[in-house]
C-alpha cells in the first residue's frame, strides 16, 4: 500500500505532485493505493482448484455407486446456482440480519459511505443483526452484490473509530473478493454433511442400494473433512488480509487492535446458546463464536487474537515507515 499526495490544482492533469508539498494554498488529499495481497490470491486459486477436484471426485464416486445421476446433477447444479445468486440472502436469513435504510441507521450508513469512498468500493447494502454477540460479517458474490452486517451489540460495545475499523475489515473482504470462495467451500461441505446425516436412513429404506449409500456416507465424511480443512486454512489467511486492509483503509491499526480486544473480552460473557446458534457462520464473522459444545469448535476459522494483533503491529510499523 502507498499513500500519495495529489494537489487539487492538478487533479485534471496526468501524474502527481512529486515534491512541491508547500504550494500556496496547500490543498492536498490523501489517495490510498491498494496493495494487492498475492498470498491471498494464490490461496484463493489453490482453494478453488482443490474444491473443484473434490467436487468432481465426489460426484464421480456417487455415480459409480449407482446413485441416480440426475438426482446428483439436480442437487449439484440447483444448489450451486442458489448459492451463487442468493448467497447473501441465505446468510442474512440464517443469521437473522435485517437490511436497514439510511434513515434507520444514519450513523452506520455515514461510516460506510466514507469508508467505501476511501476504499474505492461501491456501497454495499447495510444490515443489523439482533444478537448479544458483538460481531460483524460481509457476504455476497461480488463488490456490486454485497452486504455488510453488524450486530446491535457491537454498535454498543465499540467507539466510533473501533467500529469504523471493523467495518473497514469487512469491506476488505469485499475488495479482496474472498467471500464467494468461502461460500462455495461451505456449499460443498453442506452437501457432504447432508449425505452424512441421511445415508443411514437411505441405506435402511433402499435395500437394493443400501451398501452404496453406506459407502457414499463414508465418502461424504471424507469430503466434509477436506472441505472444512480447506475453508479453515483459507479463512485464517483471509482474516489476516482483511485486518491489513482495515489498517490501510483507516490508517489506524490501533483502532482494530482495540476493537478485537474488546470483542474478545465481551465474547466470554455471551450466553453459550447464542454462540452455538452462530457457529455455523463463523467463517464469515470478524471474530469466531466458540461454544465448545459442537464439532465446529474443533475447527478454528480464525487466527489467535495474539497473532492478529502481532500482524497489525507489523502493518502499523509499515505505515509509519519504520
Amino acid at each position: 500500500m502507498r499513500i500519495i499526495l495529489i494537489s487539487f490544482q492538478k487533479l485534471g492533469l496526468l501524474g502527481t505532485s512529486a515534491g512541491n508539498v508547500y504550494d500556496d494554498p496547500p490543498s492536498y488529499i490523501l489517495i490510498m493505493i491498494w496493495k494487492r495481497d498475492w498470498g491471498l490470491t494464490y490461496r484463493l486459486i489453490i482453494t478453488w482448484s482443490l474444491l473443484l477436484l473434490v467436487y468432481l471426485v465426489f460426484i464421480g464416486i456417487l455415480m459409480m455407486l449407482g446413485i441416480n445421476v440426475w438426482f446428483i446433477v439436480l442437487i449439484a447444479v440447483g444448489m450451486g446456482l442458489v448459492q451463487y445468486f442468493f448467497s447473501d440472502k441465505l446468510v442474512l436469513m440464517t443469521t437473522g440480519a435485517r437490511v436497514v435504510e439510511p434513515d434507520e441507521a444514519p450513523d452506520l450508513h455515514r461510516m460506510i459511505d466514507k469508508l467505501c469512498t476511501d476504499a474505492g468500493l461501491p456501497k454495499p447494502r447495510v444490515a443489523i443483526m439482533q444478537s448479544p454477540m458483538p460481531n460483524a460479517f460481509a457476504t455476497g458474490r461480488s463488490p456490486t452484490h454485497a452486504v455488510v452486517a453488524v450486530t446491535d451489540s457491537i454498535m454498543r460495545t465499540l467507539n466510533t473509530q473501533e467500529l469504523e475499523a471493523v467495518l473497514a475489515h469487512e469491506l476488505s473482504h469485499i475488495k479482496n473478493r474472498d467471500i464467494l470462495t468461502m461460500t462455495f467451500a461451505s456449499f460443498i461441505a453442506m452437501i457432504a454433511s447432508m449425505i452424512m446425516q441421511n445415508f443411514l436412513f437411505a441405506s435402511l429404506f433402499d435395500r437394493r442400494e443400501g451398501g452404496a449409500w453406506i459407502i457414499a456416507g463414508i465418502v461424504a465424511a471424507v469430503v466434509w473433512v477436506v472441505a472444512t480443512i480447506l475453508m479453515m486454512a483459507l479463512s485464517r489467511y483471509r482474516e489476516y488480509a482483511a485486518d491489513r486492509g482495515s489498517a490501510y483503509i483507516t490508517n489506524n491499526p490501533q483502532a482494530l487492535i482495540s476493537a478485537l480486544t474488546k470483542i474478545s473480552g465481551k465474547m466470554e460473557y455471551v450466553p453459550t446458546q447464542a454462540k452455538v446458534a452462530a457457529e455455523g457462520a463463523n467463517a464469515f464473522y470478524i471474530f469466531p463464536a466458540i461454544s465448545g459444545k459442537t464439532l465446529a469448535s474443533l475447527f478454528s476459522t480464525h487466527p489467535a487474537l495474539e497473532k492478529r494483533i502481532e500482524n497489525l503491529k507489523k502493518v502499523e510499523a509499515e505505515l509509519r515507515g519504520y
